[in-house]
């Protein structure tokens, strides 16, 4: 099988996938469950929003099992609370750490785990990841008051699509259009660098929705959570998990 490079995912396709109200039988815990999925344009380039993917007492069992003291752990090296699923990361020196301090550290985050595995398996009864593609990378960002995350794509080691659940509060994401594909973290530093079309597009995300990035979103925009408190009223809190695949 030809591996793929970047130019393959914006090739022309035969098929135009038309964005519908539809209902799918999804499979859950074993029972058959039947949901109605409106999926909305967003005027990005391979964009695809689902409200309502998970129902609110979902929502509520992803979010207890989350701050679960004994099946989770949030790391608080950054401004925001996050939680990793999959692979590595690197635990931050904190800010006010002196030149004698421990340096920044690589640590083995836990795997995907079981408690999600029905959520997995929805995105795949709903054709968004492949069955033998399945995510085996989460990253868990817990957004409150005013902060957000630079602008950004996903590290181009993970495959498309990229997918976003969103929980609590609404929050928009915005998109940056860029000059060509750039693969830069936020961390170091080089996210900022990548060379901006200067055309932004919005993208409000309503609580238990799910955000599908494909193609030109995937690859050719940046998107952040812009750092604000305006609309944003007391106890506005924002929860998202964000899948990834690595080919």
């Amino acid at each position: 099988m030809k591996r793929k490079v970047i130019d393959d995912f914006f090739a022309p396709k035969n098929k135009k996938v038309a964005v519908l109200d539809t209902a799918v039988t999804l499979q859950c815990s074993g029972r058959d469950l039947l949901k109605t999925k409106i999926l909305k344009e967003t005027g990005v380039p391979g964009l695809v929003l689902h409200t309502d993917f998970v129902d609110h007492d979902e929502e509520q069992q992803i979010l207890a099992f989350l701050n679960h003291p004994n099946t989770c752990t949030w790391r608080t090296d950054l401004k925001r609370r996050t939680m990793h699923f999959g692979g590595t990361y690197c635990m931050m020196r904190p800010r006010s750490a002196g030149p004698d301090q421990p340096k920044p550290e690589i640590v083995q985050a836990p795997p995907m785990p079981p408690e999600l595995n029905w959520l997995v398996q929805r995105m795949v009864d709903a054709q968004i990841y492949k069955d033998d593609q399945r995510p085996q990378y989460c990253i868990v960002n817990e957004y409150t008051g005013s902060l957000g995350i630079s602008a950004h794509t996903e590290n181009f080691q993970f495959g498309e699509p990229v997918v976003g659940l969103s929980l609590s509060s609404p929050c928009p994401i915005r998109f940056h259009e860029l000059v060509e594909p750039f693969d830069g973290s936020v961390r170091s530093g080089k996210a900022a660098k990548a060379q901006k079309t200067g055309r932004t597009v919005d993208v409000e995300l309503p609580p238990r929705s799910l955000l599908v990035m494909t193609g030109q979103s995937r690859w050719k925009w940046q998107h952040e959570i812009v750092r604000t408190a305006k609309g944003r009223g007391p106890g506005w809190k924002r929860v998202s998990l964000t899948f990834r695949f690595k080919p």
